[in-house]
């Protein structure tokens, strides 16, 4: 049977890459600043894989991203911050801060709505220990904007502000479109940059009155769109670029019609 390696192992090894005299000069040369978008790269690498439903890579991805972990945890032992299990501790002290309904004892079983208010409640004692104690201060700037617009109009739902109709919200759209209509209209293209904003926040809004998640409903867009364009490139008896629009939109819909 082959060896297995374990998590002391992998922290090993992590510590040999970066040591500085025998380590990795890549690995030795990172900062925290510099891996970022490695770490971003294999977090959307994962999530591919999941959507693919390819279950041979799902565990490969998982490490790779648990070795971004690993590394961050690496560089802030040797600057004397915290180590690896620091970042467990803190992780599970957390887990179990935030869900005292399975791990406070035992009482009366309480509702889905119960625990989102409790969670409510635990995170913005939190934001407050932090010194973040405005509605909207803990919401990374880093984020998707599409995500962020969605958990900025989730948090000030919870103090109220938020429509109480989705046909209010609609109708919100629908106002922001003749907005973005009348700044095209007049040709100002920082004005239209603006409103065009505006309606993206509205439509991220609406994902979140329906229970969707906007960022994974335009991620699915964006597949249907690649796959319907590769059917046009893929049955046009001519080079695209000599093709004419009345062509390739015939393909399209035979794409859609196909249910691509």
């Amino acid at each position: 049977m082959a060896e297995r390696y374990s998590v002391d192992d992998l922290l090993g090894v992590m510590a040999s890459l970066r040591h500085p005299d025998t380590g990795c000069p890549w690995d030795i040369k990172q900062s925290f600043r510099s891996i970022v978008p490695s770490t971003v790269e294999e977090v959307y690498e994962l999530v591919d894989a999941i959507e693919r439903e390819d279950w041979d890579h799902i565990a490969e991805e998982l490490g790779d991203v648990m070795f971004q972990v690993v590394f961050y945890a690496q560089m802030g032992q040797e600057q004397g911050r915290f180590n690896f299990a620091d970042i467990v501790n803190t992780l599970t002290a957390k887990l179990i801060r935030r869900h005292p309904h399975v791990f406070a004892p035992q009482g009366d079983a309480i509702s889905e709505e119960e625990v989102k208010r409790n969670w409510e409640a635990i995170k913005l004692e939190e934001r407050s220990g932090k010194q973040k104690t405005r509605v909207l201060d803990d919401i990374p700037a880093a984020l998707p904007a599409l995500t962020r617009a969605q958990k900025l109009t989730k948090r000030a739902a919870t103090v109220g502000f938020d429509w109480n109709n989705i046909q209010l919200v609609l109708a919100q759209i629908k106002s922001e479109i003749v907005e973005l209509e009348e700044a095209i209209e007049a040709g100002d293209t920082a004005h239209s940059a603006e409103e065009l904003g505006d309606v993206l926040l509205c439509a991220a809004n609406l994902a979140r009155h329906l229970n969707i998640d906007a960022e994974q409903c335009l991620r699915d867009g964006n597949a249907k769109f690649e796959r319907r364009f590769n059917y046009i490139e893929d049955n046009s008896t001519v080079p695209l670029s000599d093709s004419s629009l009345e062509a390739m939109d015939a393909l399209w819909h035979e794409a859609k019609s196909k249910g691509l």
